[in-house]
């Protein structure tokens, strides 16, 4: 991990910069060499000693704290623990990213477990049919169009809008050859 030490109205001395290494290296282990970078600003303001931290942590996160006490040990000790508490809450999402399994997709269609055929039904594992979506262009027509459109074309239906009433209406082929035609009630 890379550390930038500033020190502003304080000299920052090999015992002090010590300190802060050691501190924060207790950061870098619960992140298992996840912090990529750490910024610590030591500022002296009459008696009181203020430890601003900013870590950056892979997939830009970044931590920070401050602490501010009578002693550079105590402002550093406050500041690297509330960044202790900000590294545990991203180590556990990262750590519950991994275990998470992808999730499975709930048939459409659960009522209706159909079987393929040559096989057994299964009583532990009901089949259920695949739904597939279909977006499909609704034209206004009559029902004598819709059944020429139906007879003439490859499509074993047709999906339109009663000229007349403005209703949704299904054309459709029949097994026997004939054209039907499906409208919804009143």
């Amino acid at each position: 991990m890379r550390l930038m030490l500033t020190g502003r109205n304080v000299e920052i001395s090999p015992a002090l910069r010590e300190m802060v290494e050691r501190r924060l290296a207790k950061l870098e282990r619960l992140l298992a060499d996840s912090a990529v970078s750490a910024q610590v600003v030591l500022t002296r303001e009459r008696h009181r000693h203020v430890t601003d931290v900013t870590l950056h942590a892979r997939g830009d996160h970044v931590l920070s704290g401050l602490g501010a006490a009578t002693s550079w040990p105590l402002s550093t000790k406050e500041a690297v623990e509330k960044i202790t508490l900000q590294a545990k809450r991203v180590k556990g999402k990262w750590q519950e990213r991994k275990r998470r399994t992808p999730r499975t997709r709930r048939p459409a269609v659960a009522e209706a477990a159909v079987t393929p055929p040559g096989r057994a039904a299964d009583e532990t594992t009901p089949q259920v049919p695949r739904v597939v979506r279909v977006r499909y262009a609704v034209r206004t027509l009559t029902p004598q169009e819709a059944a020429t459109r139906v007879a003439a074309g490859t499509d074993p239906f047709l999906l339109f809008r009663h000229h007349a009433t403005g209703r949704v209406a299904v054309a459709l082929r029949r097994g026997d050859g004939a054209v039907g035609l499906i409208e919804p009630e009143a």
